[in-house]
């Protein structure tokens, strides 16, 4: 993005200088996990722990909830959030990269809002507000080195719940999801004058899982 400064953009997106803050997207990853959410629950890029609270105190069937995220500031907030929530919204924070500090096969749902607004690099800010905000040149920068590893995550018969936005190439993320062995389909959709927002469900597909 080349036309706006650090604060232009934050406060497009609604939120503070260190730590994501629920916005629209927010509220449409919390709806598709109402939908879909189910057994052990992991939401990756947690920010706050907005949408990780929500889950962890109204889906019932989600059976517990863990947050991470590379942020100190944000697993810092996001633990914040749960211990004044109380026991109902309780869940656990890990500070870590996408999917690596989990075992394989751990989760029954995987969800993840991802930094996503494409960045021209000669924009780029290198602090943790750009970290939760930029997904590089493609949008795409860590939305494709989580679907090539969440996988590893994810039990036999789970489900990953994908926030995508338009900015990132609606179309070029379900390819490389398809290409990671997963069939798609579309949960919730909402369309902005910016940007339509949708959140897929991916599973694996038969011919991956009978490998």
């Amino acid at each position: 993005m080349t036309d706006g400064s650090r604060e232009e953009l934050a406060a497009r997106r609604g939120t503070e200088r260190k730590v994501y803050q629920p916005a629209e997207d927010s509220g449409l990853l919390a709806t598709a996990i109402e939908e879909r959410g189910r057994g052990r629950l992991l939401e990756v890029g947690t920010g706050s722990g907005w949408v990780a609270a929500r889950a962890a105190r109204e889906v019932d069937a989600v059976t517990d909830v863990v947050a991470s995220d590379r942020s100190p500031h944000a697993c810092r907030a996001a633990r914040q959030r749960a211990a004044e929530d109380g026991s109902s919204a309780a869940f656990e924070v890990v500070r870590g990269d996408l999917v690596a500090p989990f075992v394989g096969d751990a989760f029954d749902t995987v969800a993840f809002n991802p930094p996503y607004l494409p960045t021209d690099p000669d924009n780029e800010w290198d602090d943790w507000m750009e970290r939760a905000l930029s997904g590089g040149e493609s949008g795409r920068a860590l939305i494709e080195p989580f679907l090539d590893a969440v996988g590893r995550v994810l039990a036999p018969d789970g489900v990953v719940l994908l926030l995508v936005s338009s900015l990132a190439g609606y179309d070029a993320v379900l390819d490389h999801a398809a290409a990671c062995g997963f069939e798609t389909r579309a949960v919730v959709e909402e369309s902005y004058p910016f940007e339509t927002l949708s959140v897929v469900a991916l599973t694996r597909s038969r011919a991956d899982a009978d490998n």
